[in-house]
Parts: C-alpha cells; structure tokens; sequence
C-alpha cells in the first residue's frame, strides 16, 4: 500500500532545535510516523517536546548542545551519541538557525559569524558526521532547513541570507556525494512561520500585514504545514528525490 511507504516505524531521527517551533513540529511528526527521536537543543531538557512524544508511544533522548559555540568534534560527538543510544540513526533533520537583522553597513562580525556557524558550519559538519554511520548501512535520510532567503536576497539579513543560500548549494552538494550510496539529502525551505524567529515582524502591526498581503495563502505558516513535507522526505516514498529544496512558503515565491 502507498500509505505504508510513509510509515517511519523503527527509524531513529535526529532533530537539531527539536524544543519548539519548526523542530518541534517535525520531531511529533516523526513520531507519529513510527520514529523515535534524539533531540538536540540548546536548553537542559526539552520537557514539553519530550512529553509529547511518549505521549505518541515513542522515545525522545535529549541532548543539551549551543551549536553557536560547539566545536567540530563536539558535533561529530552529538551524532555518535544517538547512535550510541539507539543502535543506529536514519535521519537527520538540520533545523536549528538563528537570524540577526541589521542593515549591512551595521552588522557585525559576531552577528556574521553566530549566523553562520549555526546555520552552516554546524549543518554541514552534522551531515558528515551522519553520513559516516549512513554510508555503512546504504540508507539515510538528510533533511536540511533552507529558506526563502536560499532563493532571494531579503533586507536587513546579510548572514542569514549568505547562509540559507550555503544550505541549498551544501544539500546539492551532498546529493552528488552521497546518492550513489542510498542515502537521500533534501531540504525544506520555508516561508513565513510563526515561530520566535518572526515574533518581532508579526508584532510590527505595518510589517506584518505587508507580509501578509504578498503572501496568495494570507496567512502565515505553522509548524504543523512542515509536517507532511517531512515525514515524506525521510520516508522510502521519497526514495528517489534527491537534491530538492522544497518551497513550503504559501505561495511566497511564486508572486
């Protein structure tokens, strides 16, 4: 049955950001697919995250990690943990970023390097250290989050821009390595969420409804709309999608 090739039963997930917003959302959504979750995130514990998961009857373990601050061996170790826990790993969800915004002429070199080192250096050396338990096993399942920054230029948003555009080429990148070996890199790329990321714009009454307004959906996204987008690519149905960056924006990009 083709609803059978989306179950994700006995798959263990690693997700970055897994404490809320889009992390969260996916890391329930992994679960109600059958998976059982290795969560990373900068907080102690992930209590409501975790809770909500064993609700779903699956197991979460957590790891406290500042990926703004973590080195590359600190980062090989957080995957090799999972792996060391659970016996094995089968995805990897790239979702922790953060988002600095000053003109260009005012932002700094910690803002460029914070953005950077979490949305990229941190991505990409996450991805080379899942892809040396994924090659072994001839299976994996690499989810980056990209952005619609990963196709346009923003304002006020030079790192994150830089780096969002560095997500697509790297999961490009890692699909010309890594698809001869069974192992599948994609990314998502989202629109507009409500998520802390955006607080700031959908308080900014003006802002918010110019965003809005260019959006055709009218509204804007939830971590629940990254959900079925997904639990597809980390499941045998996306067995042959390689190299995809997955608008999941409302319709932003096609204005």
């Amino acid at each position: 049955m083709i609803l059978d090739q989306f179950r994700l039963d006995h798959k263990i997930a690693i997700i970055t950001g897994s404490g809320q917003g889009l992390g969260q959302g996916m890391a329930l959504a992994m679960a109600m697919a059958g998976a059982d979750i290795a969560g990373i995130d900068l907080g102690p514990d992930a209590p409501d995250t975790e809770a909500k998961v064993q609700a779903l009857g699956h197991k979460y373990y957590h790891q406290q990690a500042n990926l703004i601050e973590a080195p590359v061996a600190e980062l090989h170790k957080l995957v090799d943990n999972a792996v060391a826990h659970y016996g094995h790993i089968d995805i990897l969800i790239n979702n922790a970023g953060i988002i600095r915004r000053a003109p260009l002429l005012e932002h700094t070199e910690k803002d460029w390097d914070d953005v950077i080192q979490i949305n990229l250096k941190a991505v990409f050396f996450l991805c080379q250290a899942a892809a040396r338990h994924f090659i072994p096993q001839k299976s994996g399942k690499i989810i980056n989050i990209a952005s619609m920054l990963s196709f346009q230029g923003g304002i006020l948003v030079p790192g994150y821009t830089a780096s969002k555009s560095g997500v697509a080429g790297i999961t490009k990148l890692l699909t010309n390595e890594l698809a001869g070996h069974g192992i599948n890199a994609n990314a998502i790329a989202p629109g507009y969420m409500a998520t802390a990321n955006t607080s700031a714009l959908r308080q900014n009454a003006e802002r918010s409804e110019a965003i809005l307004a260019r959006i055709p959906a009218g509204r804007w996204g939830l971590p629940s709309d990254l959900a079925g987008a997904a639990v597809f690519l980390a499941s045998s149905a996306s067995d042959y999608v390689n190299g995809c960056i997955l608008n999941i924006d409302g319709g932003w990009l096609a204005r």
